[in-house]
């Protein structure tokens, strides 16, 4: 079941470091045009979606995307706590 953990653990990293490339490419002009920004769009925008709709932006500044990593990483904690309280 170890192996499990580590599994679900470097998902939740992946997708994690795929959220942030996807956020900084927002810093520079046409990088969600290319095929890197094009497939992380695919993966990522589901996700920040919602996050987006509930929270709106303080000036200029979106804080969403910030939010949508905070819970990712709650659940990928409360996950493994409970798949370790499990076993």
């Amino acid at each position: 079941m170890g192996v499990l953990l580590q599994i679900i653990y470097y998902a939740f990293e992946f997708y994690s470091m795929a959220l942030v490339i996807f956020i900084l490419m927002s810093w520079f002009p046409k990088a969600y045009e290319t095929g890197v920004g094009r497939f992380l769009s695919k993966i990522c925008e589901p996700y920040l979606e919602p996050f987006k709709r509930f929270i709106p932006p303080i000036g200029m500044i979106d804080i969403s995307p910030i939010v949508a990593l905070l819970v990712l990483q709650f659940a990928r904690g409360g996950l493994l706590q409970l798949f370790n309280w499990v076993l």
